[in-house]
């Protein structure tokens, strides 16, 4: 079901795939209900499945723990065993956590890892993954969440952009300009400053809305608008003096980099291990923190910037 192929399902458990089929059937058979559709060499699971494997993966999961506690003693000086599935965001995912994760594989060797890099929300439980990072607020509260760290966004723009168009100093000059916007994001929930002890979102628009951080930057480099990026993405930009923080006065959204995971229980060694590792190394967001951001209560220097003038209308 997670592979799609009987061939993949076959390698995976060393097995041939004239067994993994026959197998299939024998379950099939024994609970009464076709559990895949066969087409094209690939297997689809059928609304019975679904169901089946939504009630079937907390027990597998603890039993699969307590297999692996066994082997992993009490001391925990046994090697970690088995396999862990993770589900992350992609930019983050191959700007941050693969170097992460290469560590933890390599003190690691008996244990295996299946990395899925996806913007998408992913459902875990459902699409079979141990592990999942998100960034924001945990909105399923059927997983277990923990806090490894935050990012805070950073509005910016390149200094081009900004020499033709003009530097917003106000919240209201925003709708002057053209923002490069975000498709897994409403406007209205990437644009937001605290203004007053509150956060607003100020009137924004453009013509331009990609589903991914790293290309809006490049968009935003190339000159074609203002962006509202991640700080884990934006800071070597920044940095390079290839884009400009603007408003840096009004502080954005510090955003939650959370691991999650399905409800199990007790906590298999491989999963606690993998979840203290991570947040041992991103801790505070120190690999990609920038010096501009604004700070609860402060108001931090501007970033470097040529001399520009004031607002314009839309580039």
């Amino acid at each position: 079901m997670e592979l799609g192929t009987v061939t993949s399902a076959a390698a995976r458990l060393n097995l041939s795939k004239s067994v993994v089929s026959k197998r299939i059937s024998d379950f099939e058979t024994a609970v009464g209900a076709a559990l895949f559709r066969r087409h094209a060499g690939r297997i689809a699971p059928t609304e019975a499945a679904l169901r089946l494997a939504e009630r079937l993966r907390p027990a597998l999961a603890e039993l699969t723990a307590a297999t692996e506690s066994a082997a992993w003693g009490m001391d925990g000086a046994a090697p970690l065993l088995g396999s862990l599935s993770i589900a992350a965001p992609m930019s983050f995912g191959t700007m941050y956590l693969t170097a992460s994760l290469a560590r933890f594989a390599a003190a690691h060797p008996a244990l295996e890892l299946r990395i899925d890099y996806d913007d998408r929300t992913r459902d875990l439980a459902r699409e079979g993954f141990d592990l999942g990072i998100r960034i924001g607020d945990a909105r399923d509260s059927a997983l277990i969440a923990r806090k490894l760290c935050e990012d805070r966004q950073v509005a910016c723009a390149s200094p081009d952009y900004l020499a033709r168009n003009g530097v917003p100093t106000t919240l209201a000059d925003l709708r002057d300009h053209q923002v490069i916007g975000y498709s897994h994001m409403a406007d209205t929930q990437s644009w937001q400053f605290r203004q007053g002890g509150r956060m607003i979102s100020p009137q924004v628009g453009g013509r331009l809305s990609l589903n991914n951080g790293e290309a809006m930057q490049e968009m935003a480099i190339a000159g074609l608008g203002l962006a509202m990026l991640p700080g884990f993405i934006a800071a070597r930009a920044l940095r390079k003096g290839q884009l400009v923080q603007v408003l840096p006065e009004f502080q954005t959204r510090a955003l939650p980099i959370m691991a999650v995971w399905p409800p199990v229980s007790p906590l298999p060694a491989k999963l606690r291990a993998l979840v203290d590792h991570l947040a041992a190394d991103l801790a505070d967001g120190e690999g990609w923190r920038i010096v501009t951001e604004a700070e609860p209560g402060t108001v931090p220097p501007p970033a470097p910037k040529p001399q520009l003038p004031r607002a314009g209308r839309k580039g």
